[in-house]
């Protein structure tokens, strides 16, 4: 009668002993994770049952003859009680396998996102049942994890930076500013120099911009940087080396999310995301500094702006917000170091206008006067072009428009002056006209409120110097 009553909750507490016998020899597929799953759900129902009549006097009178006759059937092999061992087993199996997959991502060469899929996100219920059952040794499986892949990132964007650093890379510095008349710069030959550095033109975007525009978003391999003979500017590693991480933290954000959940919380989720890339992105934002820290290239600096925007889009498209510490971080290395070239590029025209004579021409002088354009002009109409051309989409917040007008007046200040040493008052008109048409000649077919502002500005200008 005892056995008969019983019947129906020991068929909801018990497992077969096939699936006891998976658990405890077969090797981890899927097969074991259903049998697991199986393990689990009688294991909750004893448990269930347990509080559900712990108050209750007839169930706690019953609970002896109900191990008896678990006990009883298993020694008859009909069926098997979830007990302890069970359990115990499987947490021990569980835990072997975690750690043998830890233990291949430190493997040379191993692809962590093939391990990832094939053995963690492939049997994820085993760390949930791990969770349950046994937290304290979840948690430290975790931090071995954890640990693995801190270093395991850490060691592949080191050796891609090596990559990176061999990559040749033009060098732009003090020489390189509007107010300076470079001479012989603009066939490579440094001053004071016997030798000649790669040609480059630090006023001029040119191509540069089809890093912003280009379809391909795969990241440099290690191999193609070492081989690369071309010279490039600034924006080309810092590009590669962020599209990478990028990739690389995006992955690995998934992944925690879909492992750990629902065992861990997001906000848990995220602190351990921030613990394995606290270094590689204080790499990330070392080779910034690198790049950025001597150059005077103002163009490439608001290239790494724009593109540092665009992996922003990008990780905002994907939702992966763990990463925004990362990228507000590399702006604020960007942003000052441009206003600080721009900044040079103001003294250096400033410093232009005061060398500019004052003395009245004779009037032989006057006769060879020309009203053409200044090269300086030239300069700044093509360098404003590329700011203009990289700002089309630009916010009202950005510091670029205050540098912008700073460097706009001084370049107004210099044209000013000039013409005062022009004695003949219609040349010199003509020449403030020719110069203003100039710069307008270069960003005509600009778009963006940032260009409309300028057109109109020098619109103005010219307008007030006839036609």
């Amino acid at each position: 009668m005892v056995e008969s009553g019983l019947g129906p909750v020991v068929e909801e507490i018990s497992v077969s002993p096939t699936v006891v016998r998976k658990i405890v020899d077969v090797p981890i597929d899927e097969a074991w994770v259903r049998a697991l799953a199986e393990v689990d759900k009688r294991a909750k129902s004893l448990d269930s049952k347990a509080k559900e009549n712990r108050d209750i006097k007839g169930i706690n009178d019953l609970k002896p003859l109900l191990e008896s006759l678990v006990h009883k059937v298993f020694q008859t092999h009909c069926q098997c009680g979830v007990g302890k061992t069970d359990v115990n087993k499987a947490v021990e199996r569980i835990r072997d396998f975690l750690i043998a997959q830890i233990k291949a991502l430190r493997s040379p060469n191993i692809n962590a996102q093939i391990v990832q899929q094939l053995h963690f996100v492939r049997y994820k219920e085993l760390y949930a049942f791990l969770y349950r059952h046994h937290q304290q040794l979840a948690d430290e499986i975790g931090q071995a994890y954890l640990n693995t892949m801190r270093w395991y990132f850490l060691n592949q964007f080191t050796r891609y930076q090596k990559a990176l650093d061999k990559v040749s890379l033009h060098s732009l510095d003090k020489y390189d500013v509007l107010g300076l008349d470079d001479g012989g710069r603009k066939t490579g030959l440094l001053p004071g120099s016997k030798s000649t550095a790669p040609q480059h033109d630090a006023f001029n975007l040119g191509r540069r911009i089809d890093l912003l525009k280009t379809s391909n978003q795969s990241a440099l391999s290690s191999f193609l940087a070492e081989e690369d003979k071309t010279t490039h500017y600034l924006e080309f590693p810092f590009r590669h080396f962020n599209l990478a991480l990028v990739d690389n933290a995006s992955a690995e954000y998934s992944f925690l999310t879909s492992f750990f959940s629902p065992s861990l919380s997001y906000a848990t989720i995220s602190q351990h995301f921030n613990y394995i890339f606290e270094p590689t992105f204080a790499l990330g934002h070392s080779l910034t500094k690198t790049l950025i820290g001597e150059t005077y290239d103002c163009l490439g600096l608001l290239l790494c702006v724009r593109l540092n925007q665009h992996f922003a889009f990008e990780l905002q498209r994907r939702k992966i917000p763990a990463v925004d510490g990362y990228i507000n971080g590399t702006n604020m290395l960007l942003w000052p170091r441009f206003q600080v070239i721009m900044d040079q590029h103001c003294e250096s025209v400033k410093t232009a206008t005061s060398n500019v004579s004052t003395r009245k021409p004779s009037a032989a002088e006057q006769a060879k006067q020309s009203a053409a354009p200044h090269f300086m002009i030239q300069r700044f109409g093509q360098f404003l072009q590329g700011i203009l051309t990289l700002s089309t989409e630009a916010g009202d917040d950005e510091p670029l428009s205050t540098s912008l007008l700073r460097l706009r007046g001084e370049i107004e200040a210099f044209l000013e002056k000039t013409s005062k040493s022009i004695g003949e008052k219609r040349k010199k008109d003509r020449f403030l006209y020719n110069n203003y048409s100039l710069i307008l000649t270069i960003i005509g077919d600009i778009d963006g409120k940032l260009a409309l502002e300028q057109k109109e500005h020098f619109e103005g200008l010219k307008a007030g110097f006839g036609a």
